[in-house]
């Protein structure tokens, strides 16, 4: 997973409340078992509407995400984080977020910002017909159109999306005295005897 910092991108607005996992990436997708490839059916029933949002001109090649509460709700589907990542979208700010859905986000480097409804109501109004929205996980700032709001997260998750750590990533920081521990403790049994 590559290091988040900060990212100035076209925004794309979806003021909906409790979009679930399965709006997100329907169940009938969810045959691969490679991580890529789910972005052509991100929100696939939605999009065969004409007028929804992210089919409209001002939404197309969006990086951040600016939606409703409760984005992410619904089952535990980590596809719906890969969907939205494999699309482009970088980062999704929203006033709440899916439990399963934000921690399967932050494991893959797709960055969940949560702010107010009422701010985030006001960055999507600066961010409308195509505006750009700067996201800066360092200062822990978003900003679009003169509008600056500050957000709170978690330190160990920023410090995660900061350096790029996955959870092997972060095991793998403790490589030395992993491989200590093995040195000087003996197998239980003969592995070469299996």
């Amino acid at each position: 997973m590559k290091p988040f910092h900060s990212l100035t991108a076209h925004a794309a607005v979806l003021d909906r409340p409790d979009v679930d996992t399965d709006q997100i990436v329907p169940k009938q997708f969810l045959k691969r078992i490679e991580r890529t490839g789910f972005g052509e059916f991100l929100f696939h029933d939605w999009r065969q509407d004409p007028g929804f949002e992210l089919n409209r001109p001002e939404s197309e090649g969006a990086r951040i995400l600016l939606t409703g509460p409760n984005f992410g709700c619904g089952s535990s589907r980590e596809h719906a984080a890969w969907a939205l990542q494999d699309y482009g979208f970088e980062v999704v700010v929203a006033p709440s977020f899916g439990d399963i859905f934000f921690t399967n986000a932050v494991q893959i480097g797709l960055v969940p910002v949560t702010l107010p409804a009422a701010e985030v109501k006001e960055l999507m109004a600066a961010a409308a017909d195509g505006g750009e929205v700067s996201v800066d996980l360092e200062a822990q700032t978003v900003s679009a159109g003169g509008v600056a709001r500050r957000f709170e997260i978690d330190p160990f998750v920023r410090h995660c999306l900061l350096n790029g750590l996955d959870t092997i990533a972060r095991t793998l920081e403790h490589e030395g005295d992993i491989a200590a521990y093995e040195a000087r403790t003996p197998a239980r049994i003969t592995t070469t005897a299996l």
